[in-house]
């Protein structure tokens, strides 16, 4: 067994592998204080098919006998992911995903299972943490390792991986993310406070991370794997080649401004026009030529971005047109519809007593919710024509996002004694749908 620790503050955090979940890729267990989550990763052996996305996937859980309870329920047991569960997962995955290598295309599952909970150390950067590690000691190629760690101010003194008691007078609660030599992710809420004074947690947390990281080198030192050779697609000049002489320059004018639906239809059959071209010539490489020609319009569409026009024409000062209709809904509570461009948010709002509060049961025990901000963002949003079964992560991500934004505005329950509930739904989305709700 090997394992390392690092004081950081007044709390220690430990690294151990080797004990437990041997046959995974990798596995770490992740201590602080009397918080205790074990990460595992596997990746699938072999070559992968190509699917055009990376397959990973990150699951964040967390036990109620961690923190000595029982699930609620008639079944007793640890049901579906909670919206914290989820959130959570995503904490891990944004600062993972952009450090695999290209050409690295095999099932990948990270999974995060917290077990044992004191409620002073919170998990989940913890589980970012012994991911970062989990992958770094493992096989699977990677250019982390990466480290989380939360941050807030009570008495303009920052204070790395608050408990939920303490960030109760903290007027800032952030999540950063970095690897060595840089930040990779931030997200978090603040009371009103100055740009500065961001930027100064920022600074201060990634010096925090760096020592993490560099914690995690010294486990990789001693019981590190040797990583899978990744060998990247072969580029075909020869066809690379043929397609421009076919595409010439023709591409340039399909990113001169116009709306989405037009833009995105002239795109698909200048796409299609150009694949059908070397059907008979490279049958096996058509799905090359399909790749190979949108990359060409995509990186004109940014050069002219970089040079300061937008796909829409704008400039980079300019703000699209934004309307905005309010009580446009007879029966609810309170509506608003905003429209910025080709996004659009029906808003609406519903009051309720205390009792419509929403109650949360969790490893630290039951709490209750006065503000909800629900996000739902349909297929036909976006003129896609696809049955709809499930709330979606990126749903909740963007509820949380969305609310995070608006909470400091809410009254207080004791001044305004009621449940809120908002609930954006996205009528259309060509930009932030999230920054509309």
């Amino acid at each position: 067994m090997n394992s390392k620790e690092i004081k950081i503050q007044d709390k220690t955090i430990k690294l151990e592998t080797g004990k437990i979940a041997k046959q995974t890729s990798g596995s770490v267990m992740v201590t602080s204080g009397e918080t205790v989550v074990l990460v595992t990763v596997c990746a699938s052996k072999g070559d992968a098919e190509d699917r055009g996305f990376f397959p990973l996937s990150v699951d964040y859980r967390e036990k109620f006998y961690a923190s000595g309870r029982i699930p609620g329920g008639f079944f007793k047991r640890e049901a579906r992911p909670s919206e914290k569960e989820i959130l959570a997962a995503r904490l891990t995955d944004r600062p993972l995903r952009p450090l695999f290598p290209k050409g690295f295309i095999n099932e990948t599952i990270v999974s995060i299972n917290v077990l044992s909970y004191d409620g002073e150390n919170e998990p989940e950067v913890l589980g970012t943490i012994g991911a970062s590690a989990a992958i770094a000691i493992s096989d699977i190629p990677w250019d982390g390792p990466v480290a989380s760690v939360s941050i807030g101010r009570i008495d303009e003194k920052f204070v790395i991986n608050p408990s939920l008691e303490q960030l109760e007078s903290s007027d800032l609660n952030m999540v950063v993310s970095g690897t060595s030599d840089s930040v990779v992710m931030v997200e978090g809420v603040s009371d009103f406070i100055s740009e500065e004074d961001v930027l100064s947690a920022i600074q201060y947390a990634h010096g925090v991370i760096k020592d993490i990281v560099a914690m995690q080198n010294d486990l990789v030192k001693e019981c590190g794997q040797e990583k899978r050779i990744v060998v990247e697609p072969v580029v075909n000049e020869e066809l690379h080649a043929k397609i421009d002489d076919v595409m010439k320059d023709d591409y340039v004018s399909l990113n001169d401004p116009k709306n989405k639906a037009e833009r995105y239809g002239a795109i698909d059959d200048y796409v299609a026009d150009i694949v059908s071209k070397f059907e008979e010539e490279h049958p096996d490489d058509l799905g090359a030529v399909k790749s190979y020609v949108n990359d060409k319009i995509n990186d004109n569409l940014r050069s002219r971005t970089l040079d300061g026009s937008r796909a829409d024409g704008r400039s980079h000062d300019e703000v699209r047109n934004i309307d905005i209709e309010t009580s446009i809904l007879p029966r609810t509570h309170g509506s608003a519809l905003f429209t910025r461009g080709e996004t659009q948010s029906l808003t609406v709002a519903t009051l309720g007593g205390k009792r419509e509060e929403q109650m949360l049961d969790n490893i630290g025990g039951l709490t209750y919710k006065a503000h909800m901000l629900h996000y739902n963002f349909p297929p036909f949003c976006v003129g896609e024509a696809r049955p709809k079964f499930s709330l979606s992560r990126r749903e909740v991500g963007h509820g949380n996002l969305a609310e995070r934004a608006i909470v400091n505005v809410l009254p207080d329950f004791e001044d305004f004694p009621y449940t809120i509930r908002i609930v954006s739904e996205i009528m259309e989305s060509n930009g932030s749908s999230s920054m509309a709700t």
